[in-house]
């Protein structure tokens, strides 16, 4: 997969952007705060539809304009591809890919996938398990297009029962609707715990190796995948795993009135890290924390190759700088093959990377 090119009008800092990429490597590189960020958060934006940095689009718009506008020009699976995001303050978003209008952000699915690096991301190991929750959703959903829509009719879901949960006492016809939507949720939860579980099952065979390898050896990486107590297995099929969770439900129900909130669901799932049989989260120093990370990322870019048969786009926002110098060695021979952007505040050697282009940013605009 290839970005070729990539235009924007008023998002971000951007009063408007115009440029060719390389195939191979480029480096995106200026002072802080001129817009390199913000640049690596466009391009994800065309592959999820989300980003990283903002809950909501009219945080990508610039101040004082109603929309932004995103296009990217796309070689992937022997064809081309023009994809385009129109974004309104008012909250009304329209995707497109090649000029026929998307019904939803699971049609970006294999169109253009990107594996984003981010100083957020070294501290992924030890934040709460949302942190992981989300890395796991923005790799399935780059995979899945079946998962990308059960995470968001789950979501829609959730918070109509919260708001049941949060009223019943005031509204008590409330109740009337609660097992509907239990039903539902399960339904759609049983997938994304049947989706997460089989990806995770990847992550577990990609990503020892390569911690291994940049731990020079000396640690042991395990993942294990947590999720609702009643799944005894969360790779069994959607059906069986729906029943499970009707039970949990059920046991729950009580507690969930009482709480006023939603206690039973995979919205609490998290991804277990451990390090020679110890939690990273707690036990990990600092230097372990990142090459977890990285290794977990790395791994999700790998499992995105032996799916698809294509590199993903990898960005890689100011990490080097946050990595000493073995591991910026590791990172650099792990990302050979596919095209790679890399953001930084100097201007980087080429040779050290490889065939590419050099674009310096400055007040969120392209210095030619």
């Amino acid at each position: 997969m290839i970005l070729r090119s990539l235009t924007l009008d008023f998002f971000r800092n951007y009063l408007h952007f115009e440029g060719e990429f390389s195939p191979g490597v480029n480096v995106i590189w200026g002072e802080n705060a001129q817009g390199k960020t913000n640049l690596l958060e466009a391009v994800a934006y065309l592959s999820t539809a989300s980003s990283h940095r903002a809950r909501y689009d009219r945080e990508l718009i610039q101040f004082g304009v109603d929309h932004a506008f995103l296009q990217g020009e796309v070689a992937a699976r022997d064809r081309d591809f023009t994809l385009e995001a129109r974004l309104s303050r008012e909250g009304r978003r329209q995707l497109f890919s090649n000029g026929v209008r998307l019904k939803s952000a699971a049609e970006l699915s294999g169109v253009l996938n990107t594996v984003l690096f981010c100083p957020e991301d070294l501290y992924l190991i030890r934040e709460g398990a949302a942190e992981r929750r989300r890395f796991l959703n923005d790799c399935i959903c780059q995979l899945r297009p079946r998962y990308a829509e059960a995470l968001r009719e789950y979501r829609r879901l959730y918070e109509h029962k919260t708001r049941i949960l949060r009223d019943w006492e005031e509204r008590p016809a409330l109740l009337d609707t609660l097992d509907e939507f239990n039903l539902r949720m399960a339904q759609t939860g049983a997938l994304i715990i049947h989706y997460r579980a089989h990806f995770v099952k990847r992550l577990r065979e990609v990503t020892p190796p390569i911690h291994r390898d940049f731990s020079g050896g000396r640690e042991g990486l395990d993942l294990r995948y947590e999720t609702v107590s009643t799944v005894t297995d969360p790779l069994a099929p959607a059906r069986t795993i729906l029943d499970q969770l009707l039970s949990h439900q059920e046991s729950h129900r009580k507690a969930e009135l009482e709480a006023r909130q939603c206690l039973s669901g995979p919205h609490k799932d998290d991804l277990a890290v451990e390090l020679d049989g110890r939690s990273a989260r707690q036990f990990a120093s600092q230097g372990q924390t990142r090459t977890a990370a990285l290794s977990l990322k790395l791994a999700s870019r790998e499992i995105f190759f032996r799916e698809t048969g294509e590199w993903p786009v990898l960005l890689l926002d100011d990490v080097l700088s946050e990595l000493d110098q073995k591991r910026q060695e590791f990172v650099l021979r792990r990302i050979t093959g596919g095209q790679v952007f890399i953001s930084c505040c100097e201007e980087m050697e080429l040779n050290r990377l490889g065939e590419g282009k050099t674009f310096h940013i400055h007040g969120g605009a392209l210095v030619r």
